[in-house]
């Protein structure tokens, strides 16, 4: 069984697409890039080096697209053994990522488990 993704529906909205819709064209093939690249080196048993893909805290990685002149992030979780579920997405204003981005993907992975 090979890797798949999604991305994670929330009272009838889709965070991740939503963020992608903010976007350029040329960033949003960008980040499907990324997404790709992850896909496939999971799929080949290769581990993400910190460039791409970077594990922050409790089961939450973020995938890290850059354009330009912005830098993007995606957060994502396993759902099962081989499926990604990406929450959302913001660009980057900062160096640190911010905490509240990494809270809104707990909450959202939360919500999609069910759990209160």
């Amino acid at each position: 069984m090979e890797y798949t993704f999604d991305f994670a529906k929330v009272n009838g909205k889709v965070p991740m697409i939503e963020f992608l819709d903010s976007l350029s064209i040329k960033e949003r093939a960008k980040i499907f890039v990324c997404i790709d690249k992850l896909i496939e080196l999971k799929n080949s048993g290769i581990q993400p080096k910190e460039n791409l893909s970077k594990h922050l805290e409790d089961g939450i990685f973020e995938l890290r697209g850059s354009f330009e002149n912005r830098i993007s992030r995606s957060f994502y979780f396993y759902e099962s053994e081989k499926k990604i579920i990406f929450t959302h997405g913001f660009l980057k204003k900062e160096q640190k990522t911010p905490k509240n981005e990494i809270k809104k993907a707990k909450s959202i992975r939360k919500i999609l488990r069910g759990e209160k």
